[in-house]
């Protein structure tokens, strides 16, 4: 029952809509949404329904479906040679055979888009890495995102790839997961593992988490040469809950200064969004 509610409500906030757009915003990402989230009203759009691959924001699909299987928290998880990248050849500090609980695994992979904790959690899964990008698809379908597909739980895979308007629909159901609020809104986590000598220390993806001055409730950053970089955000502007997507922005701060572009013009016509 509370899957139906979930997908009708989905449904009834991200359909229709014209885009209410006063001007004077110029932002550099090809793809964007600016979703008012209680009401469900665009607040603003760009190529919002164009398909483009999504990188790293897959691992907010890959801790729905990790939380909703209801795995052990506290469970030890290994990190495997099966967990390495031999997609993108991406680096990890976390080397084979290190051991931690799956809530710091679903931590790392969260807020500083560590690959190889992604990858773990898939393989962990019930059934394995193929049943979990079932799984992942399953949870895409039941949430009404229907021009978005999952081959694997990092985002590694340009074949992983979504809508801004899809996305939307992905940070709104996030955001009803307390441990999804919590893990992308870390700004900094050491680890300390057996055989390291010193802590690991962990910094979120975003600097915006880092430096504290948005209220962000969810966070979620991306890059692939083939995605662009990519940023996704619930957060509080002006008193009400906001979301924003920016799909393939070129450029190391483009996402963030797009983000912030946003929040400003969004303040500055408050009485007419």
């Amino acid at each position: 029952m509370k899957k139906i509610i979930l997908t009708l409500s989905l449904a009834i906030l991200f359909t229709g809509g014209a885009f209410a757009q006063p001007g004077g915003l110029h932002l550099r990402s090809e793809s964007v949404l600016v979703l008012d989230a209680e009401q469900g009203r665009v607040i603003y759009g760009k190529k919002a329904d164009k398909i483009r691959p999504i990188a790293s924001i897959t691992k907010l699909m890959t801790a729905m479906v990790v939380l909703d299987a209801q795995l052990p928290l506290t469970e030890k998880i290994t990190i495997k040679s099966a967990d390495v990248d031999r997609i993108k050849n991406t680096r990890s500090r976390l080397s084979v055979g290190s051991r931690l609980t799956r809530e710091e695994i679903l931590l790392l992979a969260l807020m500083s888009s560590d690959n190889r904790a992604a990858a773990a959690l898939g393989r962990t899964y019930p059934g394995g890495t193929k049943v979990f990008v079932k799984a992942m698809n399953n949870k895409a379908f039941e949430l009404g995102m229907g021009n978005s597909l999952f081959v694997e739980s990092t985002g590694l895979s340009s074949r992983n790839v979504s809508t801004a308007r899809d996305l939307a629909k992905l940070v709104k159901a996030a955001y009803s997961y307390e441990m999804i609020r919590k893990c992308t809104t870390t700004a900094v986590h050491s680890v300390k593992l057996p055989h390291q000598k010193r802590s690991l220390l962990y910094k979120n993806s975003n600097s915006l988490v880092r430096r504290g001055v948005w209220d962000i409730d969810i966070s979620k950053t991306g890059f692939l040469k083939a995605a662009g970089r990519c940023l996704v955000m619930y957060a509080q502007i002006l008193g009400k809950p906001v979301i924003i997507v920016l799909l393939d922005s070129w450029g190391k701060n483009t996402r963030i200064g797009d983000a912030n572009r946003i929040k400003k013009w969004m303040e500055k016509h408050r009485h007419s969004i």
